[in-house]
């Protein structure tokens, strides 16, 4: 008699865990969180297959200049294209969440809905992860972020009048001279082809132009910045500018690291043939209810490496 008033008990709340995932799951796809940069900075390519194994792609650089020639000439300059396999390999992540017989029954008796909050925290944790995977990477795996790229070229910050490259040490026009120096060796390193539209800079880089001031003026360095850059003056659209947490360390030697980049998914590509989802309930023991979460992802590819440029040591 026992037995069979626990197992209606526990069909019971299946059947109350089941209406009320699918509840959940609604609300907490709606959540937005703004503090989750990887969406705003990297393009994310979601489309399936979803259990794809790998993504193929090819990273490309363009060289050559037309020339003046001679009629009669056997000679011709030629444009040559720098073409490299890449085999992105696609993994799988989980973060679920679950709920005990006890705390199903305690709803269903005052009749009350179950919190969100398990589910919000599986799915902000999910985000967090994809985060930081975007923007650092994953050693274990070996996958690369935007901050940390192998493929990206690296150049050194100049130093200043003062003697060292750092920005604190540095007066503002030294500084601004770095930002067009980063944006305008792009340009001109890919022969006008390239034009970085993104700057992100350590945080403490961003609140320090953000609230120095340029002599004899009552603009900021980033306020100078904006209006001034190499990228605004020649296309006319706003240069994005943002802090990302890590490029404080990111350079050679442990040094502040400044990233250029065209935000464009033909420059770079986050593919994740499986955002997170929630599966079906599943009673995992006597008396507890999972619903397990996953996702599948690969890292970051660069697709055209010369519109990416690191400055190390600012």
């Amino acid at each position: 008699m026992y037995s069979h008033r626990f197992f209606n008990d526990s069909q019971a709340a299946l059947s109350f865990m089941i209406s009320q995932a699918s509840r959940i799951e609604s609300e907490v796809y709606e959540i937005q969180y703004p503090d989750i940069q990887y969406p705003g900075l990297i393009p994310v390519d979601t489309t399936g297959p979803e259990w794809i194994k790998s993504v193929t792609f090819f990273s490309l650089d363009k060289a050559g200049s037309a020339d003046f020639i001679n009629g009669g000439s056997n000679s011709m300059p030629l444009a040559n294209t720098l073409r490299d396999k890449h085999e992105e390999q696609i993994y799988m992540a989980g973060l679920g969440y679950e709920y005990g017989t006890e705390e199903l029954a305690q709803a269903q008796m005052a009749g009350v809905n179950l919190s969100s909050e398990k589910a919000d925290a599986a799915r902000r944790g999910s985000e967090e992860f994809v985060d930081d995977i975007a923007l650092r990477g994953h050693t274990q795996t070996g996958m690369q972020g935007l901050i940390n790229h192998s493929a990206i070229t690296k150049v050194s910050a100049p130093n200043g009048a003062s003697g060292t490259a750092t920005w604190p040490t540095k007066t503002p026009d030294e500084i601004i001279k770095d930002v067009n120096s980063i944006l305008a060796g792009i340009w001109i390193g890919s022969l006008t082809v390239e034009m970085a539209d993104t700057l992100l800079l350590d945080l403490q880089s961003l609140v320090d132009i953000s609230t120095r001031r340029i002599p004899d003026t009552s603009m900021t360095i980033l306020d100078y910045i904006r209006e001034k850059n190499v990228y605004t003056l020649q296309t006319g659209q706003p240069l994005t500018i943002r802090g990302v947490r890590g490029l404080e360390t990111a350079g050679t030697g442990s040094t502040r690291r400044m990233v250029a980049y065209r935000r464009n998914p033909s420059v770079l590509k986050l593919h994740m043939p499986m955002p997170h989802k929630f599966l079906p309930v599943w009673q995992h023991g006597p008396m507890a209810f999972m619903v397990p979460g996953i996702l599948r992802l690969g890292g970051l590819e660069i697709r055209r490496p010369g519109a990416a440029r690191y400055m190390d040591g600012i």
